[in-house]
């Protein structure tokens, strides 16, 4: 049975989580339909382009994404304490971005009189715009439906385009959160559809190697921020080099005509999260056939299901197989 998404997201537990849409029926969403013939390609712009409104709207972050020919893969990280710096202008601001809202927040957002008898409305409706929008449901919504409204109006169909829910899990620890981002950023290249990771359309991993060209990181994504420091920016604790390193290496690795040794800044990297090179390949290549539901390791996976009342360990074996290692 399907659990409640209150039971699954735990900020205080870990802001970080894999988020997966699936389409229904036969319809794709991008790439190329082999029994049609007919091309979707275009869909990836529709894709790609909201993903970008919507993190330069909601307070979540980016860290990975890809965009698949029937299914869209999504690393999050949900920052409900940038939302709560803003103002109530600047919430009810980001919410028009996105909906139409309310006739009492569209005159405060306009500057006009609202009267005393609307203030508590206000209120009410700028806390709940606050809470939406460092919500991964309601980010997750945002950018399905209108995807889902444009497939339908170009397929000349009614229904569903994607699976009732979406599919989210916890990622509880940085190696979880490294190979979930791996995993994502390496899919076109386990798919076959692209050779290289600076070849794989629509995904981060490109738009990540094309500013790395200039000596940049893309405003969209989630930053790369290098070791843990005081008083740190907010962005993922490794280095944007030894992380390109990595994914190019893991790609050389698993593609089947381009095997190669993980390099020695690779093993580093690795050797800090305490994964083991062979561990670290099977993560990248089976993600989510591993891990269902919660990622990291035991003890971090303890401390989540105790936290939420869970009694059961879903994925634990695996978690410990794979990421206990000593």
């Amino acid at each position: 049975m399907a659990r409640p998404r209150s039971t699954l997201v735990s900020v205080e537990d870990t802001p970080f989580y894999h988020c997966i849409s699936r389409c229904v029926r036969k319809a794709w969403l991008t790439g190329v339909d082999k029994y049609t013939g007919q091309s979707y390609e275009h869909r990836r712009d529709w894709v790609e382009t909201r993903l970008l409104e919507l993190a330069d709207t909601f307070a979540v972050d980016i860290s990975a994404f890809a965009v698949m020919s029937n299914h869209l893969h999504l690393v999050l990280r949900v920052d409900i304490y940038e939302a709560n710096t803003w103002t109530d202008r600047e919430v009810v601001e980001h919410w028009h971005r996105l909906f139409q809202g309310t006739d009492i927040t569209q005159k405060f957002a306009k500057g006009q009189v609202v009267e005393k008898f609307e203030v508590n409305s206000l209120k009410h409706s700028i806390a709940q715009y606050r809470s939406r929008l460092s919500d991964i449901s309601w980010f997750m919504r945002a950018l399905n439906e209108p995807i889902a409204r444009m497939a339908n109006k170009e397929d000349k169909c009614t229904g569903r385009f994607w699976e009732g829910r979406f599919k989210s899990q916890a990622l509880l620890d940085e190696a979880a959160v490294l190979a979930c981002m791996a995993y994502v950023d390496l899919n076109p290249i386990r798919a076959k559809t692209a050779d290289t990771p600076e070849l794989s359309d629509h995904t981060s991993i490109q738009l990540r190697i094309k500013s790395a060209l200039n000596g940049e990181q893309p405003d969209a994504l989630l930053p790369f921020v290098g070791n843990e420091q005081k008083d740190m920016p907010k962005g993922l604790m490794f280095s944007a080099k030894d992380y390109l390193q990595l994914v190019d290496d893991t790609g050389r690795s698993i593609r089947d005509d381009k095997r190669g040794a993980i390099s020695s800044t690779s093993m580093r990297l690795l050797q800090r999260l305490n994964i083991p090179q062979e561990n670290w390949i099977k993560l990248t290549t089976d993600f989510s056939r591993l891990f269902k539901g919660p990622v990291g390791t035991l003890e971090e996976l303890d401390a989540y299901c105790e936290h939420l009342e869970r009694k059961r360990r879903q994925g634990a074996a695996n978690c410990h197989q794979w990421l206990d290692s000593a």
